[in-house]
């Protein structure tokens, strides 16, 4: 059985963003980069099916910038086997990607897709219930658990109300919760030797995908700061604050 694991390079969740004095974006010059904590999560219980026997190859996939490798060497140093970069200096969008991705399911045929439920910088939250629709396989998404059999996998995710388990028919499309497990922390062996794993350059033309942003920032602006609090007398002092002041009732 063959995993397919997209993942994306963003800005580390320990650096505080900036925005670009133009308003044209977030700011990401000598910025550090890593890969998605959602992703990790992905290529974490990939490589965790991988070591209970129930699979073969875990491919790690990533579209973007050349530097994109690194985020697949941090993947291959965790456990995937072998990496495939969609090259392009183009504004990736989260349609796109999911057609970059179908093409890549329709080469590799893999039996089972997981990939992060959203990324950290665009939290678009869309781009695995995109593959699923283009490449018309079942999807679970924020799975907490993950269960794999011969022919189908079993995928628990919280909702509202609590826990619903969902039975899929491979292949299938998973995106991953936080809940889902811890990743490892990747140790220096590993990383050597994910140096001398496959890593294969594609571009987009030639899964014959127009990767054309269709939509367009405006404008980026960081939250208005927050003001200061006040204390009230009674009770009477702050229905009246709360009508007249901030005007919620």
């Amino acid at each position: 059985m063959r995993i397919l694991v997209p993942v994306k390079r963003v800005v580390d969740y320990n650096v505080k963003v900036r925005v670009k004095s133009d308003n044209t974006g977030v700011d990401i010059a000598n910025v550090k980069m890593s890969m998605n904590p959602f992703d990790e999560i992905a290529v974490e219980e990939a490589v965790r099916l991988k070591e209970k026997g129930l699979v073969t190859e875990v491919i790690a996939v990533s579209c973007g910038v050349a530097q994109c490798q690194e985020t697949l060497r941090t993947a291959m140093a965790i456990g995937a086997d072998r990496a495939i970069l969609v090259e392009t200096d183009a504004e990736l969008q989260p349609l796109a990607v999911a057609k970059l991705l179908k093409a890549l399911v329709d080469k590799e045929q893999p039996q089972l897709i997981i990939l992060g439920k959203q990324a950290i910088d665009d939290d678009a939250n869309q781009t695995g219930q995109m593959l699923a629709a283009l490449a018309d396989l079942p999807q679970a998404t924020f799975a907490s658990k993950v269960e794999l059999a011969a022919d189908k996998v079993s995928v628990t995710r919280e909702v509202d109300g609590g826990l619903e388990t969902l039975a899929l028919s491979l292949p299938a499309v998973i995106t991953t919760d936080l809940r889902l497990n811890e990743p490892r922390y990747v140790t220096l062996p590993n990383i050597m030797k994910a140096k001398k794993k496959q890593l294969d350059t594609v571009k987009p033309e030639d899964l014959g995908v127009d990767v054309a942003p269709r939509l367009k920032t405006l404008k980026v602006t960081e939250p208005a700061k927050r003001g200061a609090g006040v204390k009230v007398a009674d009770v009477a002092a702050l229905v009246e604050k709360l009508k007249n002041e901030a005007k919620v009732i």
